[in-house]
């Protein structure tokens, strides 16, 4: 992508989204978020620990990106930071039948590019992300609709193949943004110029440098607070809390825990910290020897005491995680047992698969900090029991590419169940279809849980439904395709004087209400 072209209550909502399952009854949504008043001339600064890769909504899967494009783009609804949903583009929305949606649309929006929002445009956004042409590593999102159809301008049908519980919370999804159709028909497969109809329009792109974007005056809801945003590239993390402290910038993320304590005790700035729907955990590349051995994964898995690391490098902003979803995702199974930290079990384990004498192996990070001591202390742990750890550090764009090409032994990443739905959650990183750049970066495979995810997307009851995860759930334990190691809490640095400044759940920045005084 060129400089020059583009200079780019869980609960509530699913026991809603059951109930029209079964009724059919209509929900209507209207009325706007309700935001802070716009101040002239402020230009909000954020530093983050990576670039974005792609401003495409059918692009990469990333966080950083997802960030950018949430400003850029609206979706249908989208879930608050309470994960209550709410309207965006749709103003209403009812169960035609038990596989039909209706969306009644938002009049006197326009894009960035002066474009008209229709139907047309919802119709060909959804259509191209699940254009097998495209190749999006997001369509397994919408692989389950069959046909999106415009009634009229102002009112288009979704249809699945069968009824799909989650599909409002996977039309939040900022795969679900929704693209001006003369920047969608420049594109065809290729990247899209960034052209949406949210708050703030795209300025310019310069890699590992900054992104920025700047308010849309013709945004269809209140205006944000700032004239620009800036997302800009600060890789060391003891830079950006100088930045700040020398009020040089006004919003930081934090990635080490242990940076928590300077910021408190900083008189420059402040803490906060925001619950989240994340993992972070290790995965194993089990398409490669001697991963492809379930004993070894349950060797390395048993060998690793992720209480040091939740002791030692988490410091309080994160859980155990015992499976791949927390407790705030919809099909969490509250009574799972995870493999115990037992060296001794796991020396018989690897003697068991003929490795007595250990191996060595190369395990991947980005470079994140503390993905990095989690590195040291895997690597630490595993020459307890005789496996020599190689730890390589990769930056994030050729990180994604290379794990995505299965070219690891084992690496360590997120997920953020972005629907706060185990079919999210588990179905991108645990199901066969989706091995790769999708999300299954194990290349794990296995025909029960590849059918129990199926039938998970398939099951209308909702106890029917956690029931089939927490089986998924309970065989992925013994499979150990991937160890789980905590569910994080993000942390944020913010400048004295800034006020307004939210955090979603699923990593989004939530800044139309910032207001900086000083």
């Amino acid at each position: 992508m060129g400089t020059s072209r583009f200079a780019m209550r869980r609960v509530v909502v699913l026991s809603l989204v059951a109930l029209f399952t079964i009724t059919g009854t209509a929900l209507f949504a209207t009325g706007q978020p309700q935001r802070a008043a716009a101040t002239a001339g402020q230009n909000l600064i954020i530093l983050r620990n990576s670039d974005i890769v792609s401003l495409d909504p059918h692009g990469s899967n990333d966080s950083p990106s997802s960030a950018v494009r949430s400003l850029i783009y609206d979706t249908l609804v989208y879930f608050d930071e309470d994960m209550v949903m709410q309207p965006g583009l749709a103003t209403e929305w009812n169960l035609v039948n038990a596989t039909t949606w209706e969306f009644k649309l938002r009049r006197g929006v326009t894009f960035h590019d002066g474009t008209p929002f229709t139907a047309e445009a919802v119709k060909l956004s959804l259509d191209r992300v699940r254009d097998p042409g495209k190749a999006s590593q997001r369509a397994f999102l919408f692989n389950m609709v069959n046909a999106v159809t415009v009634v009229d301008d102002f009112t288009v049908r979704v249809a699945t193949d069968f009824p799909f519980v989650p599909i409002l919370s996977h039309l939040a999804h900022d795969a679900a943004g929704i693209i001006s159709p003369p920047a969608l028909r420049a594109a065809g497969y290729d990247e899209v110029e960034p052209v949406g109809t949210g708050p703030f329009s795209f300025v310019s792109w310069n890699p590992g440098d900054e992104v920025v974007v700047a308010r849309y005056a013709g945004f269809w809801g209140d205006a944000p607070t700032s004239d620009t945003v800036t997302f800009r590239v600060v890789p060391e993390e003891s830079t950006r809390l100088a930045l700040i402290e020398r009020g040089d910038a006004h919003i930081a993320e934090i990635m080490q825990p242990a940076s928590m304590a300077r910021v408190e005790a900083s008189r420059s700035m402040s803490l906060e910290l925001f619950d989240s729907l994340s993992l972070n955990y290790i995965g194993f590349n089990v398409n490669k020897a001697p991963f492809d051995d379930v004993r070894v994964r349950q060797a390395v898995s048993m060998a690793i005491d992720r209480q040091s690391m939740i002791d030692g490098i988490v410091e309080g902003a994160g859980v155990t995680a015992i499976g791949t979803i927390s407790e705030r995702v919809f099909g969490f199974h509250p009574t799972l047992s995870s493999l115990p930290f037992d060296p001794a079990r796991a020396r018989q384990l690897l003697a068991d698969a003929g490795l007595s004498r250990g191996f060595t192996t190369t395990l991947w990070t980005n470079d994140n900090p503390t993905r990095i001591a989690i590195a040291e202390i895997v690597q630490n742990n595993l020459a307890e029991v005789g496996i020599t750890v190689n730890i390589e550090v990769l930056e994030w764009g050729a990180y994604l590419a290379q794990t995505a090409e299965g070219l690891h032994d084992m690496f360590i990443l997120g997920w953020v169940t972005v629907t706060a739905d185990a079919d999210y959650g588990m179905y991108a990183l645990l199901h066969s279809s989706n091995h790769g750049a999708a999300g299954n970066r194990s290349f794990f495979a296995s025909a029960r849980v590849d059918e129990l995810l199926d039938l998970g997307r398939r099951e209308a009851n909702l106890a029917a439904r956690e029931r089939l995860y927490h089986e998924a759930q309970e065989i992925l334990v013994n499979e150990a395709p991937m160890l789980n190691l905590y569910h994080p809490k993000w942390m944020i640095a913010l400048a004295n004087g800034v006020t307004g400044y939210a955090h979603h759940p699923d990593n989004t920045m939530l800044i139309r209400n910032v207001i900086v005084n000083r």
